[in-house]
């Protein structure tokens, strides 16, 4: 009942808005254009009539989102420019859970910051945004991006080019990639152009913007308060744009009532070869490192995650540098680090000590100390048999490789270390990690990997997903999987259980025995849609593993993989693991990870999951080498698990951490 009271609440509040208003507002509003709806077509409704065959409004569901997905992938078939105002009304027919004010008069910031954190800074001063799948489709159709500045968003991995005016190119590695643009930059757009109206509606607004006032005086307070509320901005998502923008506030607000925003969008290219030859220009250099190093044909143990938590879990880098990190964290010059590394030393939070240095690092090699230290990373990394492969084409997806029989048992996370780590001193095995990729961006990348290595013993994927029972910061470990993409449900045996992961996890729970759906778009979600699911018992919504499976689906099985199918993996030659740490639930509205920037909190049921995988891999390739040593008499060949390492003896944290 609870639900559906919200439901009826966002539809009186959408006829209702403007009657709360003033007159003037109410003029102003019903002057504006298409973006700006009258308040009848501001109900929580979905098509209009004409468009729905003579039925009645109704509550938004799957059947909008999917003609919103054909609206804008029939108009790119275009060979010219195609207009967002062409989609804002499509935009506004789906209900986007991540977009649920769309429609109404004021802003709504929690998309308006979710979309900016997926766009460079450049975007402000950009009117055409170009797709193309690599810089040779680009180079063709006369677009110099090879020349461009190259430019990148602070929350979603993306290769982008400025030409230093008013277009933007990005790389488009599958068909994900457009559904995730497009709904951003409409979003974008609308919420831009709320605020330009706000901004000029009082002619005294753009003046208050205008002056030159130093931030520490309390007249520049005062000025802000009034900006917010004219605005109708939360006092918390002003505090987010000041985290995002900085002294550039001002500077981005002015800019925003300057002009009204209007993208137009143009794809070259867009073929299924394209992605094709995108993705095997992506494998080359990864191919080539495994030529050069001689291991093309060793056991690989593939992982899909990021290219941080592997490293720091194996390298020991951070680790050796533990007294340079706990004194730059006690030293105040980030207030934040400071009060994390008191409340951990006073034990006024449990939180990890090996994560929080990791996640100080970050901070100390923007230092000057910090810089001296990193260039000798790459060195040491090699010494230990790491290897890391830049993305250079198309795909903004770095690899990384991980000699076993290198790595050095002293230098391995403690949480990561085991009985028998000595004998992977014997190992063949090697680790392939790569960034993990966006929706079917996946399938093509783990396609082309099957197609190149032969021998693979485990594949562990690692995503950030969305979660409908539990809470930010949970871990979810599902073992059946609904593809949107193929229609295909998939059943298979993962790895990973609960009792893996919760050693690590301080502050969420793990779930397992989930049930997962692979969505095609962060914004291509509605309540209806997230109801369905959830009445099926769906309770993870991410986008990568029904992809991943549908590739493993052929290497598996003689035909390409079907559509609208029940599968079962249950039986497959190799480890199979997926695991999603929860970063946004949306039945809270507003509550994500990604609308933000990443905490320390935020980075416990990352590394928990990561520590999960290193152990299981560990343990496999423990048990494979001491059974090629052992008469089968006397041994097993099943994985070594062991506890989780206690803390050394007569020695607590706070003494390690100012030793």
């Amino acid at each position: 009942m609870a639900y559906r009271q919200k439901h009826d609440d966002q539809r009186n509040d959408g006829k209702q808005s403007l009657k709360n208003n003033s007159q003037e507002d109410t003029t102003l509003f019903a002057q504006a254009d298409d973006e700006l709806l009258d308040t009848h077509d501001r109900s929580h409704t979905a098509l209009t009539a004409s468009l729905e065959h003579g039925e009645k409004y109704h509550e938004a569901g799957k059947r909008d989102v999917e003609l919103y997905i054909r609206t804008y992938n029939t108009l790119l078939r275009s060979s010219g420019e195609i207009s967002l105002k062409a989609l804002v009304q499509a935009h506004y027919n789906i209900d986007s859970s991540l977009h649920p004010d769309a429609r109404k008069p004021y802003p709504d910031m929690s998309a308006f910051i979710y979309s900016v954190l997926r766009l460079p800074d450049a975007i402000t001063r950009c009117e055409l945004v170009l797709l193309g799948q690599s810089e040779v489709v680009f180079l063709q159709q006369g677009f110099q991006v090879n020349k461009w500045q190259a430019v990148t968003a602070s929350a979603r991995r993306r290769k982008w080019f400025y030409n230093g005016q008013k277009t933007l190119a990005v790389y488009v590695a599958s068909v994900s990639d457009t559904d995730d643009i497009v709904p951003i930059l409409v979003a974008f757009q609308i919420e831009w152009n709320k605020m330009n109206y706000l901004l000029n509606a009082d002619p005294t607004t753009m003046q208050l913007l205008e002056t030159h006032v130093e931030r520490q005086s309390p007249v520049f307070s005062e000025i802000s308060k009034v900006l917010r509320q004219r605005l109708h901005i939360a006092a918390d998502d002003w505090e987010r744009l000041e985290v995002i923008w900085g002294d550039h506030l001002w500077e981005k607000l002015h800019d925003i009532g300057s002009q009204r925003k209007s993208f137009n969008l143009r794809m070259l290219g867009g073929s299924h070869v394209g992605y094709v030859k995108a993705t095997r220009q992506w494998w080359a250099p990864v191919s080539g490192l495994l030529d050069k190093l001689g291991l093309p044909d060793r056991t690989v143990y593939f992982v899909s995650s990021n290219t941080h938590s592997l490293i720091n879990l194996l390298s020991g880098f951070n680790l050796r540098r533990e007294r340079e990190l706990a004194a730059f964290a006690r030293s105040g010059a980030d207030a934040y680090l400071a009060e994390e590394y008191r409340k951990i030393q006073d034990g006024v939070v449990p939180g990890n000590w090996q994560n929080f240095l990791y996640f100080a690092s970050r901070e100390w090699a923007r230092t000057p100390a910090g810089k001296e230290a990193q260039r000798t990373r790459l060195q040491e990394a090699q010494e230990r048999g790491i290897w890391h492969v830049d993305a250079r084409h198309g795909l903004e997806i770095d690899a990384q490789l991980f000699e076993l029989s290198k790595l050095r048992p002293s230098d391995i996370d403690p949480r990561c270390r085991m009985p028998y780590m000595d004998v992977l001193a014997k190992s063949d095995a090697i680790i392939l990690n790569i960034d993990y990729p966006l929706g079917m961006a996946a399938y093509r990348m783990m396609r082309e990997i099957m197609e190149n290595l032969s021998r693979i013993s485990g594949i562990y994927v690692l995503g950030k997903a969305a979660t409908l029972n539990g809470s930010i910061g949970d871990v979810m470990i599902s073992n059946v999987v609904s593809d949107e993409h193929s229609q295909n449900t998939y059943w298979f045996d993962n790895t990973f259980s609960a009792p893996e992961v919760q050693p690590y996890l301080i502050y969420g729970s793990v779930l397992d025995n989930q049930k997962a759906v692979s969505s095609k778009g962060t914004y291509l979600q509605n309540r209806q849609y997230l109801d369905h699911y959830y009445n099926a018992n769906y309770t993870v919504v991410e986008m990568e593993g029904g992809p991943y499976l549908n590739a493993i689906y052929e290497d598996q099985y003689l035909t390409r993989y079907p559509t609208m199918d029940n599968i079962n993996l249950l039986s497959l030659p190799y480890e199979l693991g997926i695991l999603h740490y929860a970063s946004d639930t949306p039945y809270t509205r507003g509550k994500n990870l990604g609308a933000g920037s990443l905490s320390y909190f935020g980075m416990d049921s990352t590394y928990a999951s990561t520590v999960a995988i290193v152990r299981r891999i560990f343990s496999r390739e423990i048990a494979a080498i001491r059974s090629r040593s052992t008469a089968p008499t006397q041994e097993t060949s099943e994985p070594v698990i062991s506890q989780p390492p206690a803390e050394p003896e007569g020695q607590d944290k706070k003494a390690r951490a100012t030793k």
